[in-house]
């Protein structure tokens, strides 16, 4: 069995975010980043452009075409920050509200494919390794 893990870390995470990718765009007509973007948006509507970014490990340039193309897709409008001129508020529209119920069988399919075949035990040996490597390396990115 391979133990580079760094490389089948990257590896995993790259044919995962595709397979995520083409399924939701298949079953709800959107990117699974758009996806990412609707949920962190039901939960924290009228943001700031750049705390969508930070939640969703974007950087500046990236959070801005994402907020256009969700834009184009009717899924978020953009509002003026009135503390902030040079800001952007960021909330969903009725579109996106309308995909919040499909999204979440989706999920859900998704955690149970990643999941089928492994014990509770080992699920949660592999939910401890992901977040001690989320909590390692937390400070050393940058949005």
């Amino acid at each position: 069995m391979e133990k580079r893990l760094f490389f089948l870390i990257n590896l995993a995470q790259h044919r995962l975010f595709q397979h995520v990718d083409l399924q939701a765009k298949q079953e709800l007509g959107i990117s699974a980043t758009q996806v990412a973007g609707v949920l962190f948006l039901a939960k924290n509507n009228a943001s700031l452009q750049r705390d969508l970014a930070t939640a969703l490990g974007l950087n500046k340039a990236a959070a801005s075409t994402l907020t256009a193309r969700m834009e184009a897709n009717g899924l978020v409008e953009r509002q003026p920050c009135e503390s902030d001129g040079r800001a952007w508020r960021i909330a969903l529209t009725g579109k996106a509200k309308t995909l919040l119920p499909a999204i979440r069988p989706l999920l859900l399919e998704l955690n149970q494919a990643l999941t089928e075949g492994f014990s509770e035990e080992e699920i949660q040996v592999v939910l401890r390794f992901l977040n001690h490597v989320l909590n390692r390396f937390s400070n050393h990115t940058k949005a």
